[in-house]
């Protein structure tokens, strides 16, 4: 297997990752995936930034663990979750680094969702 090459946020691809104090509520369904004040806003590069809530804080019986797999050379590799109950909008609509690279370390046991694969996101001071 080919050894892989392991890039680290830089000068060129900042990457900064901050609690949050504000609610965060997923629905899918009419259904609360997540409910969580504990969620973390991982900021990358020129993206806009990403809220990642402990998978603690997610009703993890509406989940199903897919067989999808990716790679970034900043974060690590990622698995997703589907939503059956969210039909086929909310295939892959989770995503997680189980072993996320060092400067990410943060974001192990956090999940972070589509927002055009669930219902809704909202977040309230």
């Amino acid at each position: 297997m080919a050894e892989r090459l392991v890039l680290k946020p830089g000068p060129d691809h900042p990457i900064t990752v901050t609690p949050s104090t504000d609610r965060v509520v997923v629905t899918v369904a009419g259904k609360v995936v997540a409910d969580s004040r504990n969620a973390l806003a991982l900021q990358e590069a020129s993206y806009p930034p990403v809220l990642y809530v402990p998978l603690a804080d997610v009703d993890q019986s509406l989940l199903e663990r897919s067989a999808t797999e990716s790679y970034c050379p900043y974060k690590g590799d990622a698995s997703y979750y589907s939503i059956p109950a969210g039909g086929d909008k909310a295939v892959d609509a989770i995503w997680e680094y189980r072993a996320p690279h060092q400067p990410v370390a943060e974001i192990k046991d956090h999940v972070a969702f589509y927002p055009d694969r669930v219902d809704s996101i909202s977040v309230d001071a």
